[in-house]
């Protein structure tokens, strides 16, 4: 039994559609179910086949008269209550290479083919011919391009904007602050063109973050080491603590040991999907030996360790 298939219903579309109509309505469906787009995904590719099939009826004139005048027929015959097995299909079916096998073809990759309705009905191959005799051209989007980009924390934490070359062409880029390494960023119709009227593919870009001889990201927080004078250690006081943007004071107690970590809330990496909010930083305490001492200050710290003997005697 021969399976009426509905092409308006497919496609999304009134029976009373225009032809522009029809067409921005495939052109949607067709980038969305792109076997470029949904690799691996067999539904989609179903689908993709079934919107193209039905674009090649209703989106050409000649076709879509003889499929409308099918079709009235059709829901006449099963409104009076006849069996779609028993409905004369001999009447629609063109005598066209009746007995041969369906038609595939290779086509950038993806094997395409009509239903054994199409084949039936019109007897012609996928992307065949319109009633004029020429070759319908099939409206393709572009596939997606890929690149990588490679900036420093520092211009992830100010943002910055690029120049790239692609395919000789000049494109300017703001990439706002906070940005991640290994994120991608997409760029809308920069990628491959389209054919026959399809729209542009994406340009991919995926972002490489060099690593800083400083500072060490965590998700949004930064964790650094900062030194810390054995005299400050010991009687505490106040040390200038620099990130990126800014110099902040950071109370040291007295007898701050080294490896100490610190807490600055809200002195991390921008958020890149909210650069008005930060992480925090993380700063480690790294107590230094001064180095060539007196001999009067050596002698004041020998004085010192007898103090401290002393009192733990």
């Amino acid at each position: 039994m021969m399976e009426y298939k509905d092409y308006y219903k497919i496609l999304g579309v009134d029976k009373k559609a225009s032809q522009e109509e029809i067409k921005k309505a495939y052109r949607k469906l067709a980038i969305k179910y792109h076997p470029d787009k949904n690799q691996g995904n067999r539904t989609a590719e179903e689908k993709f086949k079934e919107i193209n099939e039905a674009n090649e009826v209703i989106g050409n004139e000649e076709k879509r008269k003889k499929y409308d005048a099918l079709g009235d027929n059709y829901k006449a015959y099963q409104q009076y209550g006849g069996n779609a097995e028993n409905f004369d299909w001999s009447k629609w079916t063109s005598q066209q290479r009746r007995n041969r096998q369906p038609y595939t073809q290779e086509h950038e990759g993806d094997q395409e083919h009509f239903s054994d309705f199409f084949e039936s009905i019109f007897g012609e191959h996928f992307g065949g011919f319109s009633g004029s005799g020429q070759k319908r051209s099939r409206v393709r989007p572009g596939t997606d391009q890929q690149a990588t980009l490679e900036l420093s924390l520092e211009d992830a934490f100010h943002g910055t904007t690029r120049q790239i070359l692609l395919n000789g062409q000049k494109i300017n880029m703001t990439i706002k602050p906070g940005i991640r390494d290994g994120q991608i960023l997409r760029m809308k119709g920069k990628g491959g063109s389209g054919q026959h009227g399809g729209a542009s593919g994406d340009l991919l870009i995926t972002v490489n973050l060099v690593k800083n001889p400083v500072y060490e990201r965590s998700g949004n927080d930064l964790h650094f080491d900062q030194k810390l004078n054995i005299f400050t250690a010991i009687s505490g006081g106040k040390i200038n603590v620099q990130v990126f943007d800014r110099t902040v004071k950071v109370d040291i107690p007295s007898g701050t040991d080294s490896g100490k970590i610190f807490r600055l809330k809200g002195m991390g990496m921008p958020v890149f999907e909210n650069p008005s909010t930060r992480g925090d930083a993380y700063v480690r305490m790294m107590i230094t030996v001064p180095k060539n001492l007196s001999a009067r200050e050596k002698e004041l710290f020998t004085q010192l360790q007898r103090l401290h003997e002393e009192k733990h005697h």
